[in-house]
């Protein structure tokens, strides 16, 4: 039988990456105050400037918390897509100066990932961004990225946490003035830092009753021009306490029990402890990053063609420090939690799964299983959380670790007796969010591409050399291997 062999290395994949469908010059990504000012001074100057923003979110994405913890308390107006791009327009006339500077604008557009070849990639024409909207997936090419992808909530574990009503403070902001879509109408927020008062003051401007502050510490944290315009408001501060729990009904949260024995009557539970620089993208394409507690926590590193604006490159500094404060959070709420509190919603993982470093309920746990621990992992050196979010599987549920990411690396320093900082964060991966199968399977790839799926893998049963397959030899090819003439 004569057969078609060239020699080649029939695996390679040189070659067989897809095209960027346009190149940019600078792509934005965040349309928030600071992207925007970035794309039109870079417009101005003469660049070729492509800005993308995710929002308006979709109502699935806001239902799975994500980019932001919304918990369960935006109206039906969410659902809306036209009117929800419509509110945006109306909260940012800024983005109508950017289009008149000249820069290309994509809204409902969520940029999942960048790859830039290196160590693990050196088959890109160029540096591309992964953008993607409810239709499709697709690739543009840049000579510089700047994110201004803002922060995201930090959320922390208490009994009765994983309901609906239980929310972050820049989701209710999102709510509050992007969106106009609030579902709530009395809260009370935890923290009493610049964001928890700068929150309540919003609340109680926009008309949401604030039933009141809790707050760890003995005195307030936020600065004295915020506590004076708080005072001159009705709104509780509770000092020297913490929740305990949160009751609720068949529509979520109802009331907060305090750790100082008050039952607070709330629909709507506002975690505003702190928010985190959002560097997920950072993170999915290996760029550096550094820890500052006094601008969030962790931050990306300047890099030649990747640079960041606003929150993404930290918090304002201030000189206070974010991580001590969350860290006393973390250790006040530990000691009224039990071991059945939920620490990862989407996967049902309990605080004592996490520190027992079990799986789910509804996996099996087998005896050798369950004679590891923490503290048996610990004995082999620091704790890894990769290696915990797969074994314990925290994490790695569709909100992609907003949830529980850094709450769980404060976890288990707590439990290691160790600094926050020396237990690094569980990385990222592209897509760094969650998208629908149709899409990413949807994709556009050069024939070359689609047939090497074939043989890529190396696995013997499925080899058929690229060049063959759709060609008279693919068939001789299988039949000798499934005759075994090939072993």
């Amino acid at each position: 039988m004569e057969l078609n062999f060239t020699g080649t290395d029939l695996c390679a994949i040189n070659g067989t990456r897809s095209a960027p469908e346009a190149h940019y010059e600078l792509v934005v990504v965040g349309a928030g105050p600071s992207g925007v000012a970035a794309a039109i001074d870079a417009a101005k100057a003469g660049t070729k400037v492509l800005l993308v923003d995710e929002n308006p979110v979709s109502c699935a994405l806001m239902g799975n918390d994500v980019p932001l913890y919304f918990g369960g308390r935006m109206t039906a107006a969410t659902q809306n897509s036209e009117r929800m791009l419509e509110a945006i327009f109306m909260s940012m006339p800024e983005l109508e100066t950017a289009m008149e500077a000249g820069v290309e604008l994509l809204l409902g557009t969520t940029a999942w990932g960048v790859y830039r070849n290196g160590p693990g990639v050196a088959s890109l024409p160029e540096q591309v961004v992964g953008l993607a909207d409810n239709e499709r997936s697709w690739l543009v090419g840049f000579d510089h990225i700047t994110l201004a992808t803002g922060a995201r909530d930090l959320s922390f574990a208490f009994p009765g946490w994983n309901q609906p009503g239980v929310m972050g403070a820049a989701a209710l902001q999102m709510l509050l003035t992007r969106y106009d879509a609030f579902a709530g109408r009395r809260i009370l927020i935890l923290g009493s830092h610049d964001l928890a008062i700068e929150t309540a003051l919003l609340a109680h401007s926009r008309g949401v009753e604030v039933a009141g502050l809790v707050e760890v510490r003995g005195e307030p944290q936020s600065s004295p021009a915020l506590q004076a315009k708080l005072a001159e408001t009705d709104i509780a501060l509770h000092c020297g306490t913490t929740i305990t729990s949160a009751k609720g009904g068949i529509d979520g949260v109802e009331s907060a029990m305090l750790s100082n024995g008050e039952e607070v009557v709330c629909d709507t539970i506002c975690v505003a402890i702190g928010l985190v620089p959002s560097i997920e993208l950072v993170d999915a394409m290996h760029g550096g990053r550094t820890l500052d507690p006094t601008r969030g926590g962790y931050i990306p590193a300047g890099e030649a063609t990747v640079s960041a604006v606003g929150d993404c490159a930290g918090l304002a500094a201030t000189g206070f420090d974010h991580i001590a404060y969350r860290m006393e959070w973390m250790q006040a709420l530990t000691a009224i939690g039990t071991d059945d509190t939920i620490i990862c919603q989407c996967e049902e993982v309990t605080r004592a799964d996490l520190i027992g470093v079990q799986p789910p309920n509804y996996l099996a746990r087998p005896a050798p299983m369950c004679a590891r621990s923490l503290e048996t992992l610990l004995q082999d050196g620091p704790a890894n959380p990769d290696q915990i979010k797969r074994l314990t599987r925290a994490g790695m549920g569709v909100c992609q670790g907003r949830r529980c990411r850094d709450q769980v690396a404060m976890l288990l320093a707590l439990e290691a007796g160790k600094p926050f900082g020396t237990i690094p964060l569980a990385t990222h991966r592209a897509p760094v969010r969650p998208l629908p199968m149709k899409i990413m399977a949807d994709w556009n790839e050069p024939e070359a591409m689609s047939a090497a799926w074939d043989v890529w893998f190396g696995i013997p049963t499925q080899w058929v050399p690229v060049e063959d397959i759709g060609t008279q030899y693919e068939g001789e090819h299988r039949q000798m291997l499934y005759t075994g003439m090939y072993e």
